[in-house]
């Protein structure tokens, strides 16, 4: 059978970067870049070119109006296409990551950040270690700081054991209850299309 969620995931979605100009390209991370992410490939969708500052050339980026910007859309490990042999999955081994993967890339000037929801959270963890890197952020749908607390009420919410279990579902009943947590009313799925996000 078919996986829609994997055809929507390889087809949809290059084509959508096509259209704002961008291109794929992974970074794999080193032992002499950052010895505990080593073996990490992060999947980063880039400027299909990159502009130089102030030029009067309209932009190709649908995704970046101004001209002198650059618009760098990473995976978060686990996310789309980055990988990792590490169990750390927090919210700092993602910055680190994304710091290191950015430094590879050559970004030497400081960036805005954007993230949401869990990228939110890694957003603040990247300018709370990285100052040098982050110039802004930007975050919607993320507290600066989860705490234990917190973490604590959403596993009781959900009745699950631990935010693996709850982000990374193995069986439909896993994704109906992780689907729950973005849908106010959540939609009627058949339990086959459900299947394809596992």
């Amino acid at each position: 059978m078919v996986n829609w969620v994997q055809v929507l995931r390889e087809h949809g979605q290059a084509r959508l970067a096509k259209i704002a100009g961008l291109r794929q390209h992974a970074v794999a991370i080193q032992d002499q870049d950052d010895a505990a992410a080593a073996g990490t490939v992060i999947n980063f969708w880039l400027p299909k070119h990159h502009k130089k500052k102030h030029t009067k050339e309209r932009p190709v980026n649908a995704l970046a109006r101004i001209t002198h910007v650059d618009v760098y859309v990473p995976d978060l490990v686990l996310f789309g296409g980055s990988t990792s042999p590490s169990q750390d999955r927090s919210a700092a081994f993602q910055a680190r990551c994304l710091a290191t993967a950015l430094r590879k890339l050559r970004v030497v000037e400081r960036c805005t950040v954007v993230g949401f929801s869990y990228g939110g959270l890694v957003a603040f963890q990247m300018a709370a270690a990285f100052p040098e890197l982050v110039r802004s952020i930007v975050v919607s749908g993320a507290v600066p700081a989860y705490t234990v607390a917190m973490n604590d009420a959403l596993l009781e919410r959900f009745s699950v054991g631990s935010l693996t279990e709850l982000m990374l579902p193995d069986s439909v009943s896993g994704v109906m209850v992780l689907f729950s947590t973005a849908f106010y009313k959540k939609p009627w799925l058949p339990r086959r299309l459900l299947s394809d996000f596992l």
